[in-house]
């Protein structure tokens, strides 16, 4: 059993890594958007993000260094990630199950980590019994909560895409899987902590994963959560719940890109092949049939087509 256990875990995190890396490549590559020019831009100066402007407010703007406030993207970028913040503004019914759910996961990666470290230090520095009994004492709280968190949020958001109407007509059957596949997984990892008896604890596990011994009794139950939990690390990042990763790229290159397009410059050379693109759109005023390419369409005045 324990070899199993092992092989999964190093598989699912491989396959987890590579998958992120994957999605990664693909959104870097993707075409430049279509500006959305919305304020305020969270890096622009204090100043000028507190009521919502931009550097184009200035004199010869484009010969003026750009501001990048880290401080400024972090603010908003924090309470989004942590909190849900979009969420809790837009939708505070689906708000709840979700933050549950979501920060449970947070709570049990943390927790992740937690046993990593002290599983390192149990190896590298065995005499600091101190620090690894209150680190134990630690992650099993934290990690307890979280699964727990993750089971309630879990099962909330399911009964509510299967009873709420607004939520049902975007029902897919990944989206109910998906759920299912997190309540098994965490239904039976705290079933096996709480049958800790009949195997290792979590310590001496990811102490044998780190050193490689296969000799570290794990019980049946807790091993067979940690191959579910392996399948779905190694499942998500080539399903929508990689959102995670096209959240930073949305608000990176998308909502916050305001990059100034200098003749010669590096955007500028990014963009000038999109000119040859023949698009199609379904706004006829726009004479986009896919024939026209796109230098040919932003030639056009749609308004003064219409008043002739």
């Amino acid at each position: 059993m324990t070899a199993i256990v092992f092989i999964a875990v190093y598989a699912g995190a491989l396959i987890f890594v590579v998958g992120c890396i994957r999605r990664v490549v693909q959104y870097a590559r993707t075409p430049v958007h279509l500006r959305w020019e919305i304020y305020p831009v969270p890096h622009e100066a204090p100043e000028r993000a507190a009521h919502g402007g931009s550097y184009f407010e200035e004199d010869s703007w484009w010969t003026r260094p750009q501001h990048f406030s880290l401080s400024g993207e972090l603010t908003a970028m924090v309470p989004e990630m942590l909190f849900l913040k979009a969420l809790w503004e837009f939708n505070r019914r689906l708000w709840y199950a979700s933050f549950l759910f979501h920060f449970g996961l947070y709570l049990v990666i943390g927790s992740a980590l937690l046993v990593a470290i002290t599983a390192a230090m149990s190896v590298i520095a065995p005499g600091a019994v101190a620090i690894i009994a209150g680190l134990s004492a630690l992650y099993h709280g934290t990690g307890w909560a979280g699964a727990i968190l993750v089971l309630i949020g879990a099962g909330s958001l399911l009964i509510r895409r299967l009873t709420i109407p607004e939520l049902k007509i975007y029902n897919t059957g990944a989206d109910i899987a998906n759920l299912f596949f997190f309540l098994a997984t965490f239904a039976v990892l705290l079933g096996g902590l709480a049958l800790q008896p009949e195997g290792a604890n979590l310590r001496d596990m990811v102490r044998g994963l780190l050193t490689f011994q296969t000799a570290t009794p794990i019980g049946s139950v807790f091993g067979t959560g940690v191959v579910m939990a392996s399948a779905l690390a190694a499942y998500i990042p080539f399903t929508h719940m990689s959102h995670f990763i096209a959240k930073y790229f949305t608000y990176h290159e998308v909502r916050w890109d305001d990059r100034i397009n200098l003749r010669g410059g590096e955007l500028e050379a990014k963009l000038l092949p999109y000119f040859g693109y023949r698009p199609t759109w379904a706004a006829a005023h726009m004479r986009a049939d896919g024939n026209k390419t796109w230098a040919e369409i932003v030639a056009i005045n749609p308004a003064a087509e219409i008043k002739k």
